[in-house]
């Protein structure tokens, strides 16, 4: 972690150097639009973590319970 790291949740950070400082998973690049976007087209959560190994449920369930868009 950088020290221009913003932590909004324990998985949620905000690092201006990656996503060009969208909120994302954890600090990888994974924005949390992304995926909601994913959510809202009608992929489940196993779905998505089929498709994307680095993620988790938990990263999931955070991203439905937090009010973050982009």
């Amino acid at each position: 972690m950088n020290n221009d790291q913003l932590i909004l949740s324990k998985r949620i950070t905000i690092d201006p150097e990656i996503c060009h400082g969208k909120p994302c998973v954890r600090g990888l690049r994974y924005p949390v639009e992304m995926i909601l976007e994913l959510l809202s087209s009608g992929m489940t959560p196993e779905e998505i973590l089929a498709d994307y190994d680095d993620l988790e449920r938990e990263d999931i369930e955070e991203i439905g319970k937090s009010k973050i868009k982009n």
